[in-house]
């Protein structure tokens, strides 16, 4: 894949390993790459370096990603961001897409997903219209979630409404505390 990303890529996750794998895998690709574990230290990377590119974490050691990608887009609003979560949600996803994410991945995102969201004007772009799909196949595609999945998709929404906050989300859900800790442990349920 081509280079076009010519400015350096912060990269932002409370995982060590997945951190260190990442970012040499990026050096790899001839690209500069500077890394942090918390947001604290991100925001104080980002006061003294220009990035053009992030990749955040929306789970940052029980902070939330979007509330560092709010501040840094405020700090450098060209910057282009990426997050990238273990805990997917459509929630999420809307929100950090609504807050100025230019994308957003689960992890484990490949590298080539990783490099391609990067890099959004090298996909394929033809001036063709997108075919329009008819009733049925839309109807053929559709598949409902599962009340599991509509579940999450809630707790995930109300999660972001109450800016991460565990306790006032489960005050909201009506949920014990605890309770909510252990349905935002386990994986999401597929659909």
């Amino acid at each position: 894949m081509s280079n076009s990303i010519n400015s350096p890529i912060l990269i932002v996750d409370d995982d060590e390993t997945f951190l260190r794998v990442l970012k040499q895998t990026l050096i790899n690709h001839q690209l500069t790459v500077v890394t942090a574990s918390t947001p604290e230290e991100a925001l104080g990377l980002i006061d003294k370096e220009e990035f053009g590119f992030a990749i955040l974490d929306l789970n940052l050691d029980g902070q939330s990603g979007l509330n560092l990608m709010k501040e840094l887009l405020q700090l450098r609003p060209d910057c282009k961001v990426l997050i990238l979560t273990g805990y997917a949600s459509v929630a999420t996803a809307v929100e950090a897409m609504r807050l100025g994410a230019m994308d957003y991945l689960c992890k484990p995102a490949t590298v080539a997903d990783i490099l391609k969201a990067l890099q959004p004007e090298t996909s394929d772009t033809t001036d063709e219209e997108p075919k329009e799909m008819s009733e049925e196949e839309v109807e053929d595609d559709f598949q409902p979630m599962s009340v599991k999945r509509l579940e999450w998709e809630h707790i995930q929404k109300v999660l972001v409404e109450h800016d991460g906050n565990i306790s006032a989300t489960a005050q909201a859900l009506n949920m014990h505390r605890r309770t909510l800790q252990r349905k935002l442990q386990k994986r999401p349920v597929e659909k």
